[in-house]
This record gives structure tokens, C-alpha cells and sequence, in this order.
């Protein structure tokens, strides 16, 4: 009478560079944001244009963007 004997193994989901890739992926959504950040007024009675500028607008939502498709592809990444 012959057992078979199977061998669970159990661990993370995900292998080590996966979540190395996963925080470079936080860090750049982190950029994004900080790149958000500024543009108010010292009053409330004046208005400051620099909310509007290039980097507020255009150029930190790309980044967060890119961000997160980075943390998918980090995902889905397969271990060795």
C-alpha cells in the first residue's frame, strides 16, 4: 500500500521584487500628489492663478496615473 505524501507551500502571494515594485509604484503616486499640493491664496478675497499652471493641472495627474498603472503591472508581475 503506497501513501502519497503532497507538500503544501505555504507563503505570499506575491514574490519579493513584486513588493519592491509595488512601493517604487506608492512612491511615484506619492510624487504625483506632492506635485499636486500648493496654489492657495494667502486671503480668501484674492485669487492666485498658479492653481491653474501646467504642473497642478496636467503634469502630476499623468504621474499619478502612471503610478498606478505601474502598482498593476507590479500585481500582476508573476514570481519567479
Amino acid at each position: 500500500m503506497s501513501t502519497k505524501t503532497s507538500t503544501v507551500k505555504h507563503g505570499f502571494a506575491l514574490g519579493k521584487k513584486n513588493y519592491i515594485l509595488l512601493a517604487i509604484g506608492f512612491g511615484i503616486i506619492l510624487i504625483g500628489f506632492f506635485l499636486m499640493v500648493g496654489g492657495a491664496p494667502k486671503s480668501p478675497d484674492e485669487f492666485n492663478p498658479e492653481v491653474f499652471s501646467f504642473r497642478r493641472i496636467s503634469l502630476a495627474p499623468m504621474i499619478v496615473l502612471a503610478g498606478f498603472i505601474f502598482e498593476i503591472y507590479a500585481i500582476m508581475k508573476k514570481p519567479k
